[in-house]
């Protein structure tokens, strides 16, 4: 999928260590594959993991979703072989880097990652906060390097760290990574995985949530949650209908306006608006 054209709405994680769920993650429907070296992966299959992605991927998609791969830890010692090994293969094109509390480690990360690819298009890293230091430094950590894609929580470690269950005692810091990356010029912040695979009702609950945070999609652990997932960020008929009438208007009258049904337009209504449009080709696919 063209991320350009549209927002990806869904990651699904596979462990690295395991290829044959890797290939079924790879058919499964979702926007991004999230290739897994740290946490799914035990610490005697760290270097198998790694030479298995090295397989996988040592061709260019033909393709597909985008594939992204998850290093080990940067405050551990594996994540300069991760990123040495994965950053030079065709298939990858993006780094997802865990435990991120300040920005001087997403650039050690991207000075590595492009000496390694050398001719490669750039891959995007997508940092992780974990930690309350993490979070002071959202902006920070959001800005540190031109290659930041994207930033998200860590949300397990996150709210060990701090000592709160995860809802509601992470809407903060929820809210905190949205306006980190809105202020830098980045996409809404994905929500993270959603423990219990069998509970739909559950995910659709707390995508809902996220959602109204200003959170847009999700990772999933499992490709039964990819559709849940999918309906509850897809606008509905409705919010499509209301935003073209927005922007529909927009063309006919610059500045501030009125609609026949008393909503009042500004420019940030407008945006809202084209937001909104450029989900909507997903809702008849």
């Amino acid at each position: 999928m063209n991320a350009a054209a549209q927002p990806w709405l869904t990651w699904l994680y596979a462990p690295g260590d395991r290829p044959g769920v890797v290939t079924k993650a790879l058919d499964a429907g979702s926007d991004v594959v999230l290739v897994d070296l740290e946490d799914a992966v035990p610490a005697d299959r760290k270097s198998y993991a790694r030479d298995a992605v090295r397989d996988l991927f040592a061709e260019p998609a033909a393709g597909g979703p985008a594939v992204h791969v998850r290093v080990n830890a940067l405050d551990g010692p594996r994540w300069r072989d991760d990123v040495t090994a994965v950053a030079a293969l065709p298939g990858v094109s993006g780094l997802r880097l865990p435990k991120v509390a300040d920005p001087a480690a997403v650039r050690q990360v991207a000075a590595l990652a492009a000496e390694v690819r050398g001719t490669l298009p750039p891959a995007g890293l997508y940092p992780l906060l974990e930690s309350a230091l993490g979070m002071e430094n959202a902006y920070a950590v959001a800005t540190a390097h031109p290659r930041v894609a994207g930033i998200a929580l860590g949300e397990a470690d996150l709210g060990a760290d701090l000592g709160v269950p995860p809802d509601p005692g992470l809407d903060w810091c929820r809210s905190r990574l949205v306006v980190a990356a809105r202020a830098a010029g980045l996409p809404a912040p994905a929500q993270s995985v959603y423990p219990d695979v069998r509970d739909l009702d559950g995910l659709a609950r707390s995508c809902e949530r996220g959602r109204a945070l200003g959170l847009l999609g999700r990772t999933a652990i499992h490709p039964r949650q990819l559709g849940t997932i999918v309906r509850a960020y897809l606008p509905t008929e409705q919010e499509i209908e209301r935003a073209a009438e927005v922007v529909a208007a927009a063309r006919e009258v610059e500045g501030a306006l009125a609609l026949p049904d008393g909503r009042f337009v500004d420019a940030a209504v407008v945006e809202g608006a084209r937001r909104v449009l450029a989900l909507a080709d997903r809702v008849a696919a």
